[in-house]
């Protein structure tokens, strides 16, 4: 496995070098398979990033070849602010005006359970019948060290299957629609994007503490090529940068 830390001094450049990285990956993917399929992450992070790819690459990406999916989602209508679709809708789908058959939701109108079982199914009838594997997976990183909605000790964290599960998650008080950690593991390449002071101790236990899956999640996220996007304050407590 080979990870690369890509550290900045701020957030801004942070954004900017995983834009840029996108886009790279997007015309090389889109020259040797005409498309580039890509799950996004949901939160509050990559907003930013949303919009800096509608604004500095709208013209330099072929976006009629992209196609979208969701590494989590939560358990709201796709209407609700909490909607990590609706996010992307306002700040990357339509502003590009992107097909809608290329944006692949999770139907959460089917409640929990159905909703995992119709997005791995999607997943199936899109890689036709193949084991899934994205181009990019773009993954955030939460405070506990979770990652997706891989929350610490829960059921999700040892299963092996490369699918898409429903949880509750005691924590949130919500059920959440995720991505498992070998379909994540699956993809050609996966970047976190994690920035601010609030986010070291979390990067520290990832990247450099002994292994604990149940506590710290995100050690279950490996791949041929993994890439970090961090700034420095999110890096502060690395030994080896």
């Amino acid at each position: 496995m080979a990870v690369k830390l890509n550290i900045y001094k701020t957030d801004t450049e942070v954004l900017a070098s995983l834009a840029k990285y996108f886009a790279d990956l997007a015309k090389k993917a889109i020259e040797v398979n005409d498309r580039f399929t890509v799950a996004l992450s949901g939160g509050s992070s990559p907003k930013k990033l949303h919009e800096l790819l509608v604004s500095e690459y709208r013209d330099t990406i072929d976006w009629d070849k992209v196609y979208f999916f969701f590494g989590d989602e939560r358990d709201v209508p796709l209407t609700d602010s909490q909607s990590n679709y609706l996010m992307a809708k306002q700040t990357l789908f339509d502003p590009l005006e992107i097909d809608p058959s290329h944006v692949f939701a999770v139907q959460t109108n089917l409640g929990a359970e159905e909703a995992a079982k119709a997005y791995t199914l999607n997943l199936i009838n899109f890689f036709d019948g193949h084991n899934a594997c994205f181009d990019l997976v773009i993954l955030g990183l939460g405070d506990n060290s979770h990652t997706a909605s891989l929350f610490p000790h829960t059921s999700v964290l040892t299963d092996e299957s490369a699918s898409i599960q429903a949880l509750y998650i005691d924590e949130v008080k919500m059920n959440r629609i995720t991505f498992t950690a070998p379909l994540i593991n699956n993809a050609h390449h996966i970047a976190f994007l994690v920035y601010g002071a609030g986010k070291a101790e979390a990067v520290k236990h990832i990247l450099e503490d002994k292994k604990n899956i149940q506590e710290y999640p995100a050690q279950l996220i490996k791949g041929n090529d993994l890439q970090w996007f961090l700034d420095e304050p999110a890096a502060s407590k690395l030994e080896k940068k």
